[in-house]
């Protein structure tokens, strides 16, 4: 690996800081973004629940918002339950814009490596041949199967920089997809809040 670094030359190095980005971005967002955490499942029935029993009050709201991303949008709704329908639902989309904003983080970053990886290969490529080319040029009699070991070499830079945005795609449109799937399942789940409150569906 190393020699290969080496024989690649100086534009290999933005090629590996960005793999270890992409990867660090792809763990972190895959540990971040788990179902159970952002939207756990039986939260709404129990903030029913307790606010059928025990009615709103500072501490429970604090405690549903502290809770998940979902708490955060179901605690805009409950903070506001004495208002009108209008207000309440206005307070839980300015929240949910709030949440999904937070959801995306790092997707931008990771969709920019994406983008450019191939970019960055193809330019290490370039350097390489041009670099290759004038050596041969100024060598006199320099042989094809050197000329050919060189150009191979250059190609690596390229291929490493589809390795690095091929995954690095899959994961952002995963990612993006997951986080879409999110925000209407939250919106679902904060309309019915809303609903039951106002008494216009039962649970």
């Amino acid at each position: 690996m190393f020699a290969l670094i080496q024989a690649v030359g100086w534009p290999i190095w933005p090629l590996l800081l960005a793999s270890v980005i992409a990867v660090a971005l792809i763990i972190e967002r895959s540990v971040t973004l788990r179902r159970s955490k952002v939207v756990p499942s039986g939260l709404l029935d129990k903030v029913l629940t307790d606010l059928r029993q025990k009615g709103v009050t500072a501490d429970m709201a604090g405690r549903v918002e502290a809770h998940s991303p979902l708490g955060r949008v179901l605690a805009a709704g409950l903070r506001n339950v004495s208002s009108s329908r209008e207000v309440m639902k206005e307070a839980i989309e300015e929240t949910g814009r709030a949440v999904a904003h937070e959801l995306e983080r790092f997707l931008t970053t990771l969709g920019t490596i994406a983008s450019i990886s191939p970019l960055m290969g193809l330019f290490g490529t370039i350097v390489g041949m041009i670099d290759i080319f004038a050596a041969q040029g100024a060598t006199a009699g320099s042989s094809p199967q050197l000329l050919a070991q060189g150009i191979s070499t250059a190609l690596n830079s390229t291929g490493l920089g589809l390795i690095i945005a091929i995954p690095s795609t899959i994961f952002w449109r995963h990612f993006r997809a997951l986080i879409d799937s999110f925000v209407i399942d939250m919106e679902q789940q904060a309309i019915k809040l809303v609903e039951v409150v106002h008494g216009e569906r039962r649970s």
